[in-house]
């Protein structure tokens, strides 16, 4: 079952993600904020009552036409099934309906898995040198969803 994210998620989500993330420390990406605030745009996905996976996407406020994927989240046990496809797929027609044409998202540039995930998507890859200062290279991905 895939719903729209809610404040109490994020009570559930963030103790358990760095776990999720083989003990790299990312919780501090998911602030409460993004539970509460783009509810629409953000979804959990449940199998009997346990959260399995999560995205949180928001619609730019100061890019035309354009959402931005800020964080997704897939539990070990359930990874390679398609989840994270499905999640996406969910974010993109709900912001299709919403006016996007455009998609974009970055991760680390060691990401190695998430590059090969975005790019199988059909994202565009593009390295985004000193993108959050000097020497902090990540790598940037932009899907067009509609014409």
């Amino acid at each position: 079952m895939i719903r729209s994210v809610r404040e109490s998620d994020y009570f559930e989500i963030v103790p358990v993600v760095n776990e999720w993330w083989g003990g790299r420390q990312v919780d501090h990406l998911l602030q409460r904020l993004f539970f509460v605030h783009f509810q629409n745009t953000s979804f959990v996905m449940e199998e009997e009552g346990r959260m399995v996976a999560f995205l949180i996407g928001f619609v730019s406020q100061s890019q035309e036409n354009e959402a931005y994927i800020h964080f997704v989240g897939v539990h070990p046990d359930y990874r390679n099934k398609g989840i994270a496809k499905q999640l996406y797929e969910m974010f993109f027609n709900k912001v299709q309906e919403l006016g996007c044409c455009t998609v974009r998202c970055i991760t680390s540039a060691v990401n190695e898995g998430s590059i090969q995930f975005h790019s199988k998507l059909g994202f565009l890859v593009s390295l985004e040198k000193d993108y959050e200062g000097e020497g902090q290279h990540y790598i940037g991905f932009t899907k067009r969803i509609s014409s």
